[in-house]
């Protein structure tokens, strides 16, 4: 069910990027939107975890920040690997990876205080 909750959180986190950031579409409707979150989570999870580990060093001396740097990678990455995510240069993903951090951090945020355990 986790699983599931953030799947759609990270769709709601695209399509709120895509609404405030220009440079960053999804050429599609709601299917559209659930594909790129999900190539979106796995590249993450695959790529960006090893990414992070080797700039530990990096996100040490920017106190986290570089992070955001990259998610910003990752989502070009996706954005290479999809045909229907579109992303015009580095500082719109930029934006885009703050707004999709931030969107999921606040809807992971509702999803732990509504679950019991």
């Amino acid at each position: 069910m986790r699983l599931i909750f953030r799947w759609a959180a990270l769709t709601l986190a695209f399509w709120a990027a895509t609404s405030l950031v220009p440079g960053i579409t999804v050429n599609g409707g709601f299917k559209t939107y659930l594909w790129v979150a999900l190539l979106f989570g796995l590249i993450n999870a695959f790529f960006g975890s090893l990414v992070k580990i080797l700039t530990f060093p990096a996100t040490i001396i920017t106190f986290g920040l570089f992070i955001f740097v990259v998610n910003a990678a990752m989502l070009m990455l996706t954005a290479r690997w999809s045909g229907a995510l579109d992303v015009t240069g580095f500082w719109s993903a930029l934006f885009a990876s703050l707004i999709i951090s931030l969107v999921t951090s606040v809807l992971r945020g509702f999803y732990i205080k509504a679950t019991p355990f």
